[in-house]
């Protein structure tokens, strides 16, 4: 596969030496287009980056096998964040200066919040693949800023929030005790969480926090106990939620439990085991091994990859979506020019069938994100693995689920 890390490495060096730093290669010359790739490759929040990454080096692979863009073949820039916002941050900063002509990535929300100001002060666009925190996509918003260059192909907080609590009520909960990690991410589904219980009538009879790296929530888990919460609502990335479901379990604490779609990933699956099943989380795409056979990018991930289980279904899903709609883009604008991509990607005339759903006009100048809350899903964990909660949700995942306009 030409993305092997000495070959990439070869073609960049190669693209650098014909090409002047500080100078955009002309559009209609043959040198590689260079994308960059921004998340965390290490540490807790590594499976999702490791399976974005894959889903964005896959869809490479396809599109440079077809002669690139315009004869150009793409070369991919790939940095570590480490989940850190100060290395991401520096991360933008030497991206954008080496004059990438997009970037797909970003996992972490607060990762995201010290990225976005470089690539909108560059004018170079880029693609969230899974981060969910909201405001990514509407700090630069109009009438904000008259360009906004920020997009995203996995689904909000708000939606995130709005999907589990219409769960909550399916269920006939009415009251809720949550959990929410101290980062950036937690913050915000926390208070995502609170607005949308609000807005439904939902009692959240209990907020405790835990921080990245806890052993032990055991004390946290006793006091939402004691509110008589009827489920528990969970919020973070990472171990951390292995280890809330194991305390939830030793403690004899037997409500639901249900979170942001991180509960899909498995180092929670992993390593929370028979404590983790059961346990329900929003999905815009759910790995259903039975399909392997029919599905096209299950099929080829398993090729490339050699592995059955993805560590994290959506983000390899959304990293390869992400990647294919940045294709189409830079194809329709013929050129490498950031402003004339990010037009590309508001107006984008090509249908594409993917993984998650078909796009169609994914985008507008008003509108930076693709995914509608029509196309989420619930997954549960059961049998050390996520499967579709309700036999709807997998008629569903069958359709064609278009962007709600």
């Amino acid at each position: 596969m030409m993305w092997i890390l000495p070959r990439c490495r070869a073609l960049l060096l190669f693209a650098l030496s014909i090409t002047p730093l500080l100078c955009p290669a002309q559009d209609n010359d043959t040198s590689p287009i260079r994308i960059g790739v921004s998340g965390p490759f290490t540490g807790g929040s590594s499976p999702m980056g490791e399976s974005m990454r894959n889903g964005i080096r896959l869809a490479v692979e396809e599109i440079n096998n077809i002669g690139g863009i315009n004869g150009r073949k793409i070369v991919l820039v790939e940095r570590d964040d480490e989940a850190k916002n100060e290395v991401g941050a520096r991360i933008a900063e030497e991206l954008t200066q080496h004059k990438v002509v997009a970037t797909v990535g970003i996992v972490n929300t607060g990762v995201g919040l010290a990225s976005i100001d470089a690539y909108q002060k560059a004018k170079i666009p880029l693609l969230i693949a899974v981060s969910t925190g909201t405001v990514l996509t509407k700090k630069y918003a109009p009438p904000a800023a008259p360009d906004n260059y920020i997009f995203r192909i996995s689904p909000t907080l708000d939606l995130e929030a709005k999907v589990v609590v219409s769960d909550l009520k399916r269920k006939g909960m009415q009251s809720v005790s949550i959990l929410a990690d101290t980062t950036a991410y937690g913050e915000a589904g926390l208070k995502a969480f609170r607005d949308q219980s609000k807005q439904a009538g939902l009692d959240v009879v209990s907020e405790e926090r835990f921080n990245i790296g806890d052993q032990d929530m055991t004390a946290q888990v006793k006091r939402g106990k004691a509110s008589s919460a009827q489920a528990l609502v969970v919020w973070g990335i990472g171990p951390e939620l292995a280890v809330i479901a194991r305390n939830k379990e030793s403690i004899g604490w037997k409500v639901p439990m249900l979170g942001s779609w991180t509960f899909s990933m498995r180092n929670f699956i992993d390593l929370s085991g028979k404590a983790g099943e059961g346990a329900l989380m929003p999905q815009t795409f759910i790995q259903d091994l039975g399909s392997v056979s029919k599905n096209g990018f299950l099929l080829a991930y398993k090729r490339a990859f050699k592995t059955d289980l993805i560590p994290s279904p959506m983000s390899a899903a959304q990293g390869y979506d992400g990647m294919h709609l940045l294709y189409l883009a830079i194809r329709q604008a013929n050129s490498t020019d950031g402003l004339k991509i990010k037009e590309a990607l508001e107006t984008l005339k090509s249908r594409y069938q993917g993984v998650i759903t078909t796009y169609h006009k994914p985008f507008s100048k008003e509108d930076h994100d693709a995914i509608t809350q029509n196309m989420l899903l619930m997954g549960v964990v059961a049998a050390g693995r996520v499967d579709y909660a309700y036999a709807d949700d997998q008629k569903r995942g069958a359709m064609l689920r278009m962007k709600a306009q």
